[in-house]
């Protein structure tokens, strides 16, 4: 293998695991060892650069960044990275003189949002500090979209949403609430420079076509609709036996609201198995635990309605079976069919886009399922001046997601006024720093801590399922905050390796508690993952290999099990391995967000 190109800052990006797999790339033992330090504000500041909502993220997100820690290759849990950026948004102080302002004068520029949800303020926040006047249009009464209407209050308080949302608008953004947009085409009429459309995916699936649909509409409700109607209190009511129908978060959302509103017996009914059904497992967990049972391999088949009312619905029960390639079938098992007992319906089964207000003859292609044609690096249509982004672009994910492609839609507009190519996108703010204090000293504590995953506590059911604002968790102390936060191995402090001061006495092979260094003759990648102290069997961590050494072998380090725990570098006699921060930050490089936070 050639040497590994460390000055690629890709390489050391991968290697902090968490960050890689953030779609905003949030620099996650950055702020992490600042909680630690009960620097919360900093902490809180780092994750406002990179992920805008630091505080509805604490509570809400879908957490791709917990599935990559290195600390669940050493033991179950991974670290609670989500939870612990709450407890810098529960601890911070006074952020206003930290948050940019719009300048005075601006650049000349002026940009139209399509909705208010986590894209296009992401979108406003990003835009507003560079001088160009941002107006945000959305038929909602305040900011946020989906994560104001679609996210329950006992998850996600109002007040902690508002305090992010109007962070932003504070900014100098003009507002248009309880505005509607009927038509694109008006909106181009009005001479914005630049049009970005981040309207969500606003239309729930349905199941139209089963029997008693129709008949039974009363007390069929669409679950993202429903949710809506509750968070702006048109609805605080439902029925005592109450079916959620789907394996989503969304699912989720509905039944434990539904909870609160008067159900005693919901249930929620799937099709798929349980262990593949949508939902986060935590979501999962927390539904069970307000005595919400899950039946899973059930596919529904009618309503049932009895003079005119719904009485519940009836399922055939199946099992999953999977073909050579993996790809599953629901077979019926044959047994009679299922009645479950029902005065409400709610439907969660998925979401669509929809766009009926933009023109077809406005240079906007859309593809056979409706959605339009949009660059997923650039996240601009085939209208040169229209960017979409969010859910509105590529179908629905998540929050963190959207704020991602609210990021990536800001560095296109801003090209695209400027009147540069969009392709050529900036770099990352990166820099590599040794942590190096006296000779075998860290800055950081590189000890590795043997606690387990802390459980977050929780108020008490009887108090929360009767006030449907009241929210269930309540977050760590900093006392835990602070032992949570020393799980983490630290992975963004790389271990650094010289090949001319290294002697090859194996030290730090020896030393390693992962055996994850080994000094061998050199090889292809495929035969040199087998011949490691420890095989290195995870493809898609990167080996570090170092360029000949003296006695013709090579070092080679598996990145996937280093613990970053610097005892190869304290055990070297010549410093051939030093402890080198190594500090990723895409936003802070090319957006006027930049704030007095530590990095």
């Amino acid at each position: 293998m050639e040497p590994t190109n460390v000055n690629d800052p890709e390489y050391y990006h991968k290697v902090v695991d968490c960050q890689y797999a953030c779609p905003a790339h949030t620099p996650v033992p950055e702020y992490i060892r600042l909680i630690a330090a009960e620097r919360y504000t900093e902490a809180y500041m780092i994750n406002w650069e990179s992920n805008v909502f630091p505080g509805v993220l604490g509570r809400t997100c879908d957490r791709p960044c917990e599935p990559a820690c290195r600390r669940g290759r050493v033991e179950e849990e991974p670290v609670a990275i989500c939870r612990l950026k709450r407890v810098a948004a529960d601890n911070k102080g006074d952020i206003k003189s930290l948050i940019p302002k719009a300048p005075k004068i601006g650049n000349g520029k002026k940009v139209a949002l399509i909705g208010a949800g986590p894209a296009s303020l992401t979108v406003a926040r990003d835009l507003a500090p560079l001088g160009y006047e941002i107006h945000v249009f959305d038929e909602q009464i305040k900011g946020g979209g989906m994560m104001r209407s679609q996210i329950p209050s006992f998850r996600l308080p109002e007040a902690v949403l508002d305090e992010e949302v109007n962070n932003i608008l504070e900014m100098g953004i003009h507002s248009h609430f309880k505005t509607y947009v009927s038509s694109l085409k008006e909106v181009l009429d009005k001479n914005y420079d630049a049009v970005f459309i981040g309207t969500g995916a606003p239309k729930g699936r349905d199941l139209s076509d089963l029997p008693g649909r129709e008949e039974a509409a009363a007390n069929i409700h669409i679950g993202i609709q429903w949710l809506a109607s509750v968070a702006f209190e048109h609805r605080n009511t439902i029925g005592k036996n109450v079916i959620v129908l789907g394996g989503g978060n969304t699912a989720m959302d509905c039944c434990r609201t539904s909870r609160r509103l008067g159900g005693e017996n919901v249930k929620v009914v799937v099709r798929s198995p349980f262990s593949e059904m949508k939902a986060s497992p935590w979501e999962k967990e927390d539904a069970m635990h307000e005595d919400i049972p899950i039946l899973d391999n059930h596919v529904p088949k009618s309503f049932m309605v009895e003079n005119g009312k719904l009485k519940g619905m009836t399922f055939e029960k199946v099992h999953a079976v999977y073909d050579d390639k993996g790809k599953r079938s629901l077979v019926p098992t044959g047994e009679p069919h299922v009645f479950v007992e029902a005065d409400d319906v709610l439907v969660a089964i998925g979401q669509e886009n929809s766009f009926p207000w933009i023109e077809r003859d406005l240079g906007i292609e859309f593809d056979k399922w409706e959605m339009p044609k949009v660059d997923p690096v650039t996240f601009q249509s085939t209208n040169p001046k229209v960017f979409f982004g969010g859910d509105a672009a590529l179908g629905p994910k998540n929050v963190i997601t959207a704020v991602a492609q609210g990021h990536q839609g800001a560095i296109s507009i801003d090209l695209f006024c400027q009147g540069q190519s969009l392709t050529k996108r900036p770099n990352p703010f990166t820099n590599l720093v040794s942590q190096k204090m006296g000779i075998h000293e860290w800055s950081y504590d590189s000890m590795v801590a043997t606690d387990h995953r802390f459980a977050v506590p929780q108020a008490d059911k009887t108090l929360t399922l009767k006030d449907r604002k009241k929210e269930v968790e309540l977050g760590f102390d900093k006392l835990v905050g602070f032992k949570e936060a020393q799980r983490c191995l630290n992975c963004d402090v790389q271990t650094v390796f010289t090949d001319n001061r290294c002697i090859e006495c194996d030290a730090c092979m020896d030393i390693c508690p992962t055996s994850c260094i080994t000094f061998t003759d050199n090889g292809t990648e495929e035969d040199l993952r087998t011949r490691l102290m420890a095989p290195a069997l995870n493809l898609e961590q990167d080996l570090l290999v170092s360029g000949t050494l003296a006695t013709g072998r090579v070092m080679v380090k598996d990145e996937d099990v280093c613990l970053h725990c610097g005892l190869c570098a304290e055990r070297c006699p010549t410093s051939a391995w030093d402890m080198q921060k190594f500090f990723y930050n895409v936003t802070k490089a090319h957006h006027g967000c930049q704030t007095a936070s530590a990095s």
